[in-house]
Order: C-alpha cells, then structure tokens, then sequence
C-alpha cells in the first residue's frame, strides 16, 4: 500500500513537472517565432533602404534620364557613361533564350510525370531533377565555357569565346528543375476524377494531358515559369564565366555580352574605389535588378491567384 501511494505521488509530481513545462513552452515558442518572424522583416527592410539610399547617391553625380536611356555602359572610360540599357539587354537576352530551352522541356518532364510516367520511374527520376538544382552555379559556368561553347562553335563558325548563347542554355538547364517539378505538382494535383471523366469520353491520354490537365493546372505551370525566369535574371556566376563583360546594346547571341548581375562581380571583384562613381553604381544596377525581380514576384503571385482552379 506504501508503494502504490508512493508511485501516486512521484506520478502527481512528474504531471505537475510537465504542466508547468508545457506552459513554458507555449509561452517561449511564439516568442521566438515573433523574434524570427520580426529579424526576417528587418533584415527585409534595411537591404531595401540599403538600395534605395545608396542609389541616391548614384543619382546624385548621374542623370536618372541618361542612366534609363542611354545604350552605352562605360564607367571605366576617360568619359564615363552610364546608361544602363545595355546590361538590360545582356540580361533579357540570356532569359530568354534560358526561356525558350526550359520552358519546352520542363513543360514536357511535367506532362510525362504526371500523365504517363510509373511510379517507379517518376521516383527515380524527380530525385535526378533535384540534383541538377543542387549544382553550384560556378559549375555550371565552367561547363558552359569550355564545354559547351566549343560544341556550339562547331555548329556556329562565328560564335565568340564569350556569347549570350552558351550561358543561356545552360541556365535554362539550371531553371529546368523548377519549372519541371512545381508545374508536375500542380498538373498532379488536378482531381482524377476529371482524367478519367474525359477518358470516359474517348479522349487519348495525350489530349487529356493537353486540352484537360494542362488548362486546369495553368496557375501552377505559368507562375513555375515566372518564378524560372526571375531565377534567370538574378544569375550570376554562370554568364560572368560564359558570357564575357562587354555591354553592348544589340539583339546578337553569338558576340560577348555584360548582365546587371555580372557588372555587379566585375566591380564588386575590387576595380572601383569605395565612394566613387563606379563604386555606386552597383547599387543603382543592383536597385534595377531588384526592380525586375520584385515584379517577376508580383507577376507570379498574380498569374496563380488570376488562373486558380479550385475543385
């Protein structure tokens, strides 16, 4: 009897011991949320200001008409010039043609993963997709430049070293992953119910896969794609190593080119002095890609509210 009361009692303290920490867990977590949640937000907020102050001061010694006009970039020139049109043409060059080779592609993973892949393969074949996302980007670039631009230069004679060609392929590869695997989760998400409705009715797996599934999971698949495309924009090492660092204002893929990003390295690498010109127009270019990207977000966010089929 002395026993049993005895384990009674130690039962009563351990549930007291547990109640009061139970209590100061409740208490402590949301705090640390709210602590996570609120450096998160700075953090957010002192790297825009850092932009917009600092693009200020680049403002202040440079004409904002010049800079959105002009179509030369020579800030190391005798008589600097600071329009900043060309490296905005690097930058959409190599997007769109990292476009035009993942779109296809990740479209086309997509469809076969989720219409008529098993799920042996699919099992085997995601975990691959997600490895290419886990490639260092500077690898990447290596193997754009001294792998892939001798490829491209057997077919193209004229092709240069340093082109828009050879990065942009490649980081359409980069970007396959992402564009792959979240449009097969929004085309895997789409009710069976549908599938086997239109299969009812005669339809092929391929037109179910292109009239039914695809239309019903647009959302997800075009903000797969801008989100593709906003990780295409802010790439870096790839088009510094592949695509050379010549601004020039002109629609050829087979010559040199300079990307927002890259110019950011070059001067970031140590060739400006800290308070001069030069030094601050990495943040006006950094502030204009920001601007890019920001609305490549918006766009994303817009494109799935706008397209959401709900079942």
């Amino acid at each position: 009897m002395a026993n049993k009361t005895s384990i009674d009692v130690q039962q009563l303290i351990a549930q007291k011991r547990n109640k009061k920490l139970k209590k100061y867990t409740e208490k402590v977590v949301p705090i640390i949320l709210l602590i996570t949640a609120v450096v998160s937000v700075l953090t957010t907020i002192g790297i825009v200001f850092t932009l917009i102050f600092e693009t200020f001061e680049f403002f202040k010694r440079v004409s904002i008409w010049e800079y959105v006009t002009g179509t030369e970039w020579l800030p190391f020139a005798g008589d600097p010039s600071y329009g900043v049109l060309p490296l905005i043409a690097g930058t959409l060059k190599v997007t769109a043609i990292a476009v035009v080779v993942a779109v296809p592609l990740g479209l086309g993973i997509a469809i076969y993963l989720s219409q008529f892949a098993s799920d042996n393969v699919r099992r085997i074949t995601k975990p691959i997709l997600e490895v290419l996302a886990g490639i260092p980007t500077i690898v990447y670039g290596f193997f754009a430049l001294t792998f892939v631009t001798p490829m491209l230069q057997k077919v193209f004679p004229s092709l240069e070293l340093f082109n828009a060609l050879s990065p942009g392929i490649i980081i359409g590869i980069m970007i396959l992953p992402t564009i792959a695997s979240l449009s097969e989760d929004a085309m895997s998400s789409v009710p069976n119910t549908i599938r086997e409705g239109a299969l009812g009715l005669g339809s092929t797996k391929f037109e179910v896969a292109l009239k039914i599934v695809l239309p019903a999971a647009l959302s997800g698949v075009l903000a797969s794609i801008v989100l593709g495309m906003s990780r295409a924009i802010g790439e870096t090492m790839i088009v510094s190593l592949a695509g050379g660092s010549t601004p020039l204002f002109n629609l050829d893929v087979t010559t040199s080119l300079q990307t927002m990003t890259a110019y950011i390295v070059q001067v970031s690498s140590g060739d400006a002095g800290y308070g001069t010109t030069i030094y601050y127009s990495i943040y006006a270019v950094g502030f204009t890609l920001f601007l890019f990207t920001l609305i490549m977000n918006l766009m994303a966010s817009w494109v799935s509210k706008k397209f959401r089929e709900e079942y």
